[in-house]
Formats: C-alpha cells, structure tokens, sequence
C-alpha cells in the first residue's frame, strides 16, 4: 500500500474529492478509497502504514511531530493537501525529506469571486441601502445610494497581493477601476505584471472607496489594521475582510464606525470568530456580517481534490508541479 487517504474526519474527505475525482485517483494508485484512515490507525496499525509514499487529505489531516513521521510513517514522499492553510502540519515532513503540496490556490478562487462581488457592490452603496429600503426608508436609501460613485473610475484598495488578492486583481481587470496594492513582499515587476500601483496602508486607506484585507495571517500582520488607518477613510467608505480577524484591532474599527456612520464595514472573518455577544458589530447599522462564506462551499470544494491530484500526476509523471509548499513560504502564507 503505497497511497492513502490520511483523516481524523472522513466526511471531509468524502465532502472534498468527489467521485470523478476517487475514479480518477483509482486509475492512478493502488489507493483503497473506501478507506480513510485516521492518527489511530497509523500509531495503533504501524505495519500497515511503514510503505505508504503518498498521502493524500483535507481538512482533518492529523497533525504528526517529525519523531512520529520517521517512526511510522518513513517512506512517505509527499503529502497533497485538498484544502489551503498547511501551516500546523507541513513543517514537520518538509523537515523529513516530505513534499507537501496544498490546494490553496483552488480556494482562492471562490474568496477572490466572492470579494469582487463585495467590491462591486459596496460601491453603489447597496449594504446599508439595502437595510434602508428594507426598513420603509426609501428616500434615505436612495440618498445613500447616491452618495456613492458607482464602479466607474473609483479606487480600490487591495491590502496583500498573495493568491487570493493577486486574483482578485485578475478579476476586477473587467471593470474600468484603478486599483492600489499594500503588500511589502510585492516587486516592482509583478506589480507591473498585475497593472496595479504599489503604496502605503495610508495612503489606501484615505484614497480608497472600498479596501479589501488579504494580508496572510502570522505574528506580524496581527494588529497591523488599526485605528489610525481606519480614521483616515474617506466619507461613504467600505472596509471588506474575508481575510482574517486577528488583523484588525476591532475596537478601534467600531470607534471609527461609531463616530463616522457613513462608513461601512463587510466582516467576513473576525476574533473570535463569531464575535462574542456583547460585540457592537452585532448592534451597528453599518455593519453587516457574513458567517466566513468566502471560501470554497459544496461543489467547490470539488476544485480543491481536483487540484491535489493534478500536483500527484505532475510529480510522478517528472513534470514541474505549481503548489509544492516550501519552508520559505510558510514564513509568510497564511
């Protein structure tokens, strides 16, 4: 047995690779797909796991220290993760001679499609006039709406040009908007390549109609989207994140929707996550929260399988592979 389904959770397993995808697999390993193991397996069953070079997951991969790895699992070549973040377990078999290829750019595609519908709409206004018109207010709604300028010609800000925001960039290019990128990792050359203008947190923040936070989640970015930036933000302004919470220091992001009500924010992640019941996010009118929806839902988590067993083609077959995951990267991706 040479490839396995590793999972402490077989209905991500089953959710994740959909059954073109487990005939395709099939074809191509000597996998048993009606097998799905989990940690237990491997430490209790280490016999059953001494020759297994590919592993093959999602969410759930069980977490292993280099130690465990040697002694139970010490053929093992490479590790495709069906699913994005790798940083809890990837360290570990890098260290141990392991690829590890993750699927992160397959759940960039619904979070990039999902915040340029947020852009697009934050810029006619349609949040709070859409709460507005609900309530009977419809000259109030219509008011706001016309307090904003549409899509045409306004400014964007995209904060971290990684795989998600980088696609988003791809996608706004459909609409005539001039887009500005924070991202201190982002050359001169690949801005170019994206048609973008790299500058300052500030300056996205007060010349922006909508920002849209990608930064990748670490100790550094912790905070880093403070009460400063959010007092700089011009009147009718919309604050997007479907990044995460811990970026932004909520507290400061209410005192700035609290003194200034013309601005909106869209939260699709925050800390905690749902915020606690007392939070004001629940309360202010100008805030509207969606239950982290960005990501890859039902069918779309299909693209994610699809994705892991393309790398495995490519890696077997010696062709160059796109998603290998290095330690290098895993210093600034989320």
């Amino acid at each position: 047995m040479k490839t396995v389904f590793l999972a402490n959770d077989r209905t991500k397993v089953e959710s994740v690779y959909s059954a073109e995808t487990m005939e395709r697999l099939t074809r191509l390993t000597d996998i048993d797909v009606t097998k799905i193991y989990c940690k237990d397996d491997v430490m209790n069953h280490p016999e059953l796991f001494r020759e297994v070079e590919y592993i093959f997951t999602t969410w759930s991969m069980p977490g292993f220290e280099e130690e465990e790895i040697k002694e139970y699992l010490p053929s093992v070549k490479a590790v495709f993760y069906a699913a994005g973040s790798v940083q809890y377990f990837a360290r570990q078999f890098i260290h141990c001679g392991a690829k590890v290829f993750s699927s992160w750019a397959a759940n960039a595609v619904p979070v990039a499609e999902f915040t340029v519908a947020e852009i697009l709409l934050a810029n006619k206004g349609f949040y709070v006039s859409a709460q507005l018109q609900k309530e009977g207010k419809r000259q109030e709604a219509m008011d706001y709406v016309l307090a904003h300028r549409g899509n045409y010609g306004c400014t964007v800000g995209i904060i971290g040009a990684g795989m998600i925001g980088a696609l988003t960039i791809e996608l706004l290019k459909a609409f005539k908007l001039k887009v500005l990128v924070f991202d201190p990792f982002l050359s001169d050359e690949r801005a170019e390549k994206l048609g973008v203008e790299k500058c300052s947190l500030e300056r996205i923040f007060s010349e922006c109609s909508v920002i849209s936070n990608h930064l990748a989640n670490n100790a550094q970015t912790k905070g880093m989207l403070n009460g400063k930036l959010f007092s700089l933000m011009q009147d009718y302004a919309t604050f997007l994140n479907t990044g995460r919470g811990a970026q932004v220091v909520e507290e400061d992001l209410i005192e700035a929707l609290e003194k200034n009500p013309t601005l909106t924010a869209v939260l699709d992640v925050t800390e905690p996550e749902p915020p606690l019941p007392d939070s004001k996010f629940y309360t202010l009118p100008n805030v509207i929260l969606t239950p982290h929806a960005a990501g890859s839902q039902s069918d779309e988590f299909h693209r994610m399988s699809e994705y892991a067993v393309n790398e495995y083609e490519k890696l077997v077959s010696g062709q160059p592979t796109s998603y290998e995951v290095t330690l290098k990267m895993l210093e600034t991706m989320a």
